[in-house]
C-alpha cells in the first residue's frame, strides 16, 4: 500500500506507507519528519501497487486538535517572519528577496531561505531578525532553480512545475539536448519559470539518441512500402520518419523500420524462415 500527502496546497508530493490507517483525500495526517511529526494533507488515498518499494516512511495517524492548532501557530509564526525579514531587509538595503521560511518549535529555530545576484554580508541583518523573532536565525542563500522549486507555479506546458511537485534532484540540462529535438535555440522557448534550461529537456533526449542512431538522416535515399523517396524530416514520438516521394513529390510517414536498412536485411535474410 502506498499513498501521498504534501505539506502546502499544490506543493510537492511525498509518499508514505499509510500502515493501519485509511485516510481519504484531504484528510490531515502526521508524516515522520526530522525534527518531528509534522502536519500534511492527504492527496491520494492508500491504494495497491504492483511494484517493490521499501524504505517508506509509515504514516503516523490523523491529527488531533493540539496538533493541528500546533501547526496553525506555527503557520502564522512564519508568515510573521516573512514580514519582519522583508522589513529589515528593506531597512539594511540589500539585495535580497526572501522566497521561504522554516520554522522548527521545538528548537525555536528559523531559517529564512533568500535569493540575491552575488553573495551578502547578512550578519547584521541576522542579529536583527534574532532579536525581532526573539528566537535563532539561519540564513542561506539559495539559486535560480531551488527558488522555483520553492515558490511554486505554472510552466509553459501548463502545469504545475515538475521541481515543486515531483522532481527531487536537478539534472544537468545542455543546448544540445533542444538542438538533438529540434527545438527552437531560443531561450524564450526553451527556458523555464526559473529562467534557466527547462528541466524536462532531460525525459525524452535519450529517445532522440536511440532513434537517430538507428533512422535514416535527413536526406537521405530510402525505399518505402509506397515507393522511393527522400527523408526530409523525423517524428521521434511515433517512431517515423518523413518521405518525400519521387513520385510526384507526396509527403508520407513511415514507421522507421520500414525504411531502415539493417531492419529491412534482417527481413530479406530471416522473414521468410519466420514465416515458415
Amino acid at each position: 500500500m502506498i499513498m501521498a500527502v504534501s505539506f502546502t496546497r499544490y506543493g510537492r508530493l511525498y509518499y508514505l506507507d499509510p500502515g493501519a490507517h485509511s485516510p481519504k483525500v484531504g484528510d490531515k495526517v502526521l508524516v515522520p519528519t526530522d525534527s518531528g511529526p509534522e502536519v500534511a494533507e492527504c492527496v491520494w488515498a492508500p491504494q495497491y501497487t504492483s511494484e517493490d518499494i521499501d524504505g517508506l516512511p509509515v504514516c503516523a495517524g490523523p491529527v488531533s486538535e493540539e496538533q493541528l492548532a500546533r501547526d496553525e501557530t506555527n503557520k502564522r509564526r512564519r508568515a510573521e517572519a516573512r514580514s519582519v525579514s522583508k522589513r529589515l531587509i528593506k531597512r539594511h538595503t540589500l539585495p535580497m528577496k526572501v522566497v521561504g521560511i522554516d520554522y522548527l518549535d521545538q528548537e525555536n529555530v528559523y531559517t529564512v531561505y533568500f535569493s540575491a545576484p552575488h553573495r551578502v554580508d547578512f550578519r547584521s541583518l541576522v542579529r536583527d531578525l534574532a532579536r525581532n523573532l526573539r528566537a535563532r536565525v539561519e540564513l542561506r542563500q539559495i539559486g535560480p532553480r531551488d527558488e522555483a522549486r520553492l515558490q511554486g507555479g505554472i510552466g509553459p506546458c501548463g502545469r504545475d512545475l515538475c521541481c515543486a511537485t515531483f522532481l527531487k534532484d536537478f539534472e544537468p540540462v545542455s543546448v544540445r539536448m533542444a538542438k538533438d529535438q529540434d527545438l527552437p535555440v531560443n531561450p524564450l522557448r526553451i527556458a523555464g519559470a526559473c529562467g534557466r534550461l527547462m528541466c524536462c529537456l532531460k525525459y525524452e533526449h535519450p529517445l532522440y539518441q536511440e532513434f537517430r542512431a538507428s533512422a535514416p538522416r535527413v536526406g537521405a535515399n530510402v525505399d518505402t512500402p509506397q515507393g522511393a523517396g527522400t527523408v526530409v524530416g523525423h517524428n521521434v514520438p511515433s517512431d517515423s520518419v518523413v518521405v518525400r516521394l519521387n513520385d510526384g513529390g507526396r509527403r508520407c510517414a513511415c514507421p522507421s523500420a520500414s525504411v531502415c536498412s539493417p531492419r529491412k536485411q534482417h527481413d530479406a535474410r530471416y522473414g521468410g524462415e519466420a514465416g515458415s
